[in-house]
C-alpha cells in the first residue's frame, strides 16, 4: 500500500472502511437517521427518539460525528446533519428503498 495515506480511523488508508467503521458503532446510524428528516434536534429529544441509549454514550456519538462532519450543532445546542451528513442520508434513503424491496423478496 505505498502511498496510500492513513484516513482517521482506518488503517488500511481506505476511506470506506473509516467510514464503515464510524457508522458501524452502536447508535451512530439512529442518531444520523433521526436527524434526517424532521428538522434540529435537542439533544433530549434526540434521546428520546434512540429510546434506550444513554446521555453519555449518545454525547459521545454527536462528538464523533461531529468531528466527522456528518452531524452540526447550531448556537441554540440543536443538531443536526452537517453539509456531509446531510450527502450520506441521500445516500442512505437510496439504501433504505433497496432494503424494503429486499425485504419483500426475502418473505
Amino acid at each position: 500500500m505505498a502511498g496510500r495515506r492513513a484516513v482517521r480511523g482506518s488503517r488500511s488508508g481506505r476511506p470506506v472502511m473509516a467510514l464503515l467503521d464510524l457508522l458501524g458503532r452502536r447508535w451512530a446510524l439512529r442518531i444520523l437517521w433521526e436527524l434526517h428528516g424532521d428538522g434540529p434536534l435537542g439533544f433530549s429529544e434526540l434521546q428520546a427518539r434512540c429510546e434506550e441509549i444513554s446521555p453519555s454514550v449518545l454525547s459521545q456519538r454527536l462528538k464523533e460525528l461531529g468531528a466527522a462532519g456528518l452531524v452540526a450543532a447550531g448556537e441554540d445546542g440543536r443538531y443536526a446533519p452537517g453539509a456531509d451528513g446531510a450527502e450520506l442520508a441521500r445516500l442512505l434513503l437510496g439504501l433504505d428503498a433497496w432494503a424494503k424491496r429486499w425485504a419483500r423478496r426475502a418473505r
